[in-house]
C-alpha cells in the first residue's frame, strides 16, 4: 500500500471502526484488540473515514446484524495512524501503533459506539446523520 503524508489531506479528528459483535465484546472487556483476521494478516487495524464507511459496509460486510460502528479521536492514535492508499485515489486510515509495531487498539480510544441497523439492505446509525 502507498502511504499518503499529511501533506494535501486535511486530518480528520475522528476515524471509524466497523466492529462485529465479538470484536467490540473484547475490546469492552479486554480493554483492546488486534481486530480481525484481515487486521491480524496485514500487521494494521483497518479504519475508515466517515464517508467512507458504508461503502466499507456494503462492500465487505452486507447483509451482516452483527456490526458496531465506533468512533476513535484520532489524536490517541497518535502517529500510529497512517492514511494508505486502497487503490491509487482512496486513501485510508490504518492503525499500526508506534514504529509500526501492530499494537492493539486501545479501549480508551473509541469516543462512541453505536449499534448498526440494517434495514431494507442499508445500515443506519445516528453517526451518519
Amino acid at each position: 500500500m502507498e502511504e499518503s503524508g499529511t501533506k494535501g489531506k486535511k486530518e480528520s479528528q475522528w476515524v471509524y471502526r466497523i466492529s462485529v459483535g465479538a470484536e467490540w465484546e473484547e475490546l469492552q472487556q479486554k480493554g483492546s484488540t488486534l481486530g480481525g483476521d484481515l487486521d491480524r494478516t496485514t500487521r494494521c487495524i483497518h479504519l475508515s473515514d466517515l464517508n467512507q464507511v458504508k461503502m466499507v459496509l456494503d462492500n465487505f460486510f452486507a447483509g451482516r446484524e452483527d456490526l458496531y460502528l465506533l468512533q476513535i479521536d484520532a489524536a490517541k492514535l497518535g502517529d500510529g495512524l497512517v492514511y494508505e492508499s486502497a487503490d491509487g485515489t482512496n486513501y485510508f486510515p490504518h492503525f499500526y501503533g508506534p514504529e509500526r509495531s501492530f499494537v492493539p487498539l486501545p479501549l480508551d480510544s473509541v469516543m462512541k459506539a453505536e449499534k448498526l441497523v440494517l434495514f431494507d439492505g442499508k445500515f443506519t446509525c445516528s453517526l451518519f446523520d
